[in-house]
């Protein structure tokens, strides 16, 4: 059967450890959570969303992942963690 993918995505919580600061339009945002889809050539491409660090009911607003080494494994264990999951969801 001749199946077309557009698009895959996962989303991923922060770690406590590994969770950032932001600011946009001069609120600073907590980023708590990850999503990262697999784009149609291939390549991979990840957003963080956090909130307002204040609290309140502020929007849950997306910022770019920065390049750091411990963020990026983070981002592969997730993906390979999706992997098993939907492997063993084929087997059932």
């Amino acid at each position: 059967m001749d199946v077309e993918v557009n698009a895959l995505a996962l989303n991923v919580t922060i770690p406590a450890h590994l969770r950032w600061t932001d600011v946009r339009r001069g609120e600073e945002f907590t980023l708590q959570t990850l999503t990262v889809r697999l784009l149609p050539g291939g390549t991979p491409a990840a957003k963080a969303y956090g909130r307002p660090t204040a609290g309140g009911r502020g929007a849950y607003v997306s910022f770019p992942v920065p390049d750091r080494p411990e963020l990026t494994e983070l981002i592969e264990a997730a993906a390979a963690r999706a992997a098993g999951l939907w492997a063993a969801a084929g087997r059932s």
